[in-house]
């Protein structure tokens, strides 16, 4: 039996798609090629990526006026590459819920004016501000969110609606840590995007979706690689894409189907961010200090209130095949990151576990 592990990406993957792409490593489909051999611009390679992108649309049920864009370097890269697109060097605004979005604010600034809307700072990023409390600019020309931030375990469980706030400049959301884990209202998005590394796949590969009518504004100095434009009309293939992670996530879309589609998925992760909490809650040992209107179902930071205790917990854990717990440099503690490919099994152990330390420690 597998360890369970809770690393916040490169994360767990389904035990099924690890054996699939296992099979097919030397020979996909009578092919006589690995997929990592493929030409991108190749029949075979063309079949899986079409396919990919067909799952993925059905999945996250994408309607037909947003491209899909597979593309690299991660959500740190999309903090440039989005302003790049989108800002016109203007005003964009920015909704501060945690160390990402932070992030994002901050790398925005070199090709536009970065607004602070919003920040939860004061509160060590443990709630939400409400939209209704929102400075937005007059024109921004977009919004920017995090809608699940891995290491400070904050989530919206509800896209805002810039258009009730009286703003209609478009939703930029960073949907990198909760991305098929749940619906998504792509009537109130104009991109999102994510590193496939936390719940789709391994590590390469960037899905941003980007509606149609967005796609015309880069900067001139925006690289060809990078603009939406060039990529959405090239099928993501301008240059040579991260074929063997697109693969791979596709594996993962089909898993996904297999499951019963995002809706079974949700219930699931429902169940295992219910049974982890409440473990944590009715606890004396351990804290999770992140508002409950507001705790994220993917990544489930907390602290053993004697933090002298850290070693031991995490030693124990290693020792039990829980793998991958402890939390953020930035933040110390522990994280448990229980994205959809952990299974319920992994979340009882967990708790088993997290139990039996606290007894031993009465």
């Amino acid at each position: 039996m597998r360890p369970y592990n809770f690393s916040a990406g490169p994360a767990v993957m389904p035990d099924e798609v690890l054996s699939q792409a296992a099979s097919e490593m030397l020979d996909w489909h009578g092919s006589g090629m690995g997929v990592m051999e493929m030409s991108h611009r190749g029949k075979e390679f063309g079949t899986i990526y079409a396919q990919a992108q067909a799952d993925l649309r059905e999945l996250l049920a994408v309607p037909a006026h947003f491209k899909l864009l597979f593309m690299q370097g991660g959500g740190l890269a999309e903090n440039a590459i989005v302003p790049l697109n989108l800002s016109r060097g203007e005003t964009a605004d920015f909704v501060v819920t945690g160390s990402w979005s932070q992030k994002s604010c901050v790398e925005a600034a070199r090709y536009c004016t970065a607004h602070e809307a919003a920040s939860t700072k004061a509160s060590g990023h443990t709630a939400l501000a409400a939209p209704a409390t929102w400075q937005l600019s007059a024109k921004p020309a977009y919004v920017h969110i995090c809608s699940n931030e891995t290491i400070n375990g904050v989530e919206y469980h509800s896209l805002p609606d810039l258009k009730a706030l009286g703003c209609d400049a478009p939703l930029v959301v960073d949907f990198s840590s909760h991305v098929a884990s749940r619906p998504v209202d792509w009537s109130r998005v104009g991109v999102a995007f994510g590193g496939a590394q936390k719940n789709l796949g391994p590590a390469g590969l960037t899905l941003v979706v980007v509606r149609e009518d967005l796609l015309d504004r880069a900067l001139p100095i925006c690289p060809s690689a990078f603009n939406y434009r060039t990529v959405a009309d090239n099928e993501s293939m301008y240059n040579t894409p991260p074929t063997y992670s697109i693969y791979i996530a596709g594996l993962v879309f089909q898993w996904l189907k297999a499951q019963g589609g995002i809706a079974a998925v949700e219930a699931r992760n429902i169940a295992k961010a219910n049974l982890l909490y409440e473990a944590i809650d009715s606890s004396f040992l351990y804290v999770n200090r992140v508002a409950k209107d507001c705790r994220s179902r993917m990544n489930v930071p907390f602290y053993l209130r004697d933090e002298s205790l850290n070693d031991a917990f995490l030693n124990g854990a290693r020792d039990r095949g829980l793998l991958q717990l402890k939390g953020h440099k930035s933040v110390g503690g522990m994280r448990a990151s229980i994205y959809n490919a952990m299974p319920l099994d992994g979340v009882q152990a967990l708790v088993a576990y997290m139990k039996d330390f606290e007894t031993q420690r009465g």
